[in-house]
């Protein structure tokens, strides 16, 4: 039985988009942008809705985490433009980025692993 360091080194994409979520959700202070209410409320609640299923796929690996990932870096990339604030650069530009190496990773780790978890 593998231990959780073992499952750590073999889903290392999802520890990095772990991290990737806790950084979105805290990026509206570290980046000052908390003033302003709906990019700031975007990346609070993606990113932890990220978090949670980056962790929760380090638990019990189910593909559809990762789909959700998938969706919800999606949206980071489109949203800056739907909810009006492509002004607001640091914002947009973390956004954007956090959206599409999350997405990155994401979409590899559903492609490429089992329903079991194991990496074809």
């Amino acid at each position: 039985m593998p231990t959780f360091s073992d499952r750590l080194t073999a889903h290392w994409r999802d520890v990095a988009n772990l991290v990737l979520g806790l950084w979105l959700a805290i990026s509206p202070w570290a980046l000052s942008y908390m003033m302003d209410a709906t990019p700031a409320w975007n990346a609070l609640i993606v990113g932890v809705i990220i978090a949670v299923a980056a962790a929760a796929t380090l638990i019990a690996f189910h593909k559809w985490e990762e789909w959700v990932n998938v969706a919800l870096a999606a949206w980071l990339i489109i949203s800056p433009f739907l909810l009006s604030y492509p002004m607001m650069t640091s914002a947009m530009t973390n956004q954007i980025v956090v959206g599409v190496v999350t997405g990155l990773l994401a979409l590899w780790t559903a492609i490429t692993t089992d329903e079991h978890g194991v990496a074809t």
